[in-house]
């Protein structure tokens, strides 16, 4: 299985996360890490990378059937992915979306092609970030369509705050997430708008989780600043997290 010891600016999994959740947040996680490393990491050929996926797919499915045997690359994860299917009914589309998202981005780096305006982006992060979030209000049984397209445009904020914090890594891989015709400037201001109309999600969940959506947005927020900086790359300091917990605090 591929590393999932990635450095994180979002944390997964916190101590502000209901303890009882943590070990189905942390399988989702494993599972949407894992599968994008399938996607994204190494040399190995498109080819490859797609057959991987769909394997990685097929195990999903099987969770899903109720007769999911062993699986035989992936045993711990799809273990534990399971269990948190059957504690909390999670629905198999968003995990199926994200796979989706991956085999497009393996199919759009081997044929060098990126996107041709900001719908198209939204399209796929709607499919690579979105799933994520909604799982999350699934878990803390939060469905209603306010709530839910709160947590979309949270989740594609992070989305392309990420893609833009390693975009000098995504070029090198021969990947370019900007849309044409945009300038990162504007989507970076793009990104704090929908991250601004996402917010108000963080104040109407209660609890520990809600708290750690406060924390999601301020950490969204707290790196937009340092991109704006011009800071290629940026981590979050010691101090960093001070001044979002203090954000926190004031929303």
């Amino acid at each position: 299985m591929p590393s999932i010891d990635h450095y994180e600016n979002f944390p997964v999994a916190s101590w502000l996360c209901p303890a009882h959740l943590r070990p189905a947040v942390t399988a989702i996680y494993h599972f949407a890490r894992t599968a994008d490393d399938l996607a994204d990491e190494g040399d190995t050929p498109a080819h490859h990378r797609l057959n991987d996926l769909s394997e990685f797919k097929h195990d999903l499915v099987q969770c899903f059937s109720g007769a999911m045997l062993k699986s035989q690359r992936w045993p711990d994860l799809f273990a534990a992915l399971s269990q948190a299917i059957q504690d909390y009914k999670l629905p198999a589309q968003p995990l199926l979306d994200l796979l989706d998202a991956f085999e497009q981005d393996v199919i759009f780096t081997s044929a060098g092609q990126g996107y041709r305006n900001r719908d198209e982006l939204l399209a796929y992060c709607r499919r690579s970030a979105n799933p994520v979030g909604r799982l999350m209000l699934h878990l803390y049984g939060v469905n209603d369509e306010i709530s839910l397209a709160q947590s979309d445009a949270i989740c594609t904020a992070l989305q392309l705050i990420n893609f833009w914090q390693d975009r000098a890594q995504d070029l090198a891989r021969g990947r370019d997430y900007l849309p044409d015709g945009h300038t990162l400037a504007q989507e970076l201001t793009f990104a704090r708008e929908l991250m601004a109309s996402g917010a108000p999600l963080s104040l109407r969940v209660r609890g520990r989780a809600g708290w750690e959506l406060r924390a999601v947005v301020q950490g969204g927020l707290c790196i937009l600043d340092k991109l704006d900086a011009q800071q290629n790359r940026p981590r979050l300091s010691r101090m960093d997290y001070v001044r979002i917990a203090w954000r926190c605090w004031r929303m």
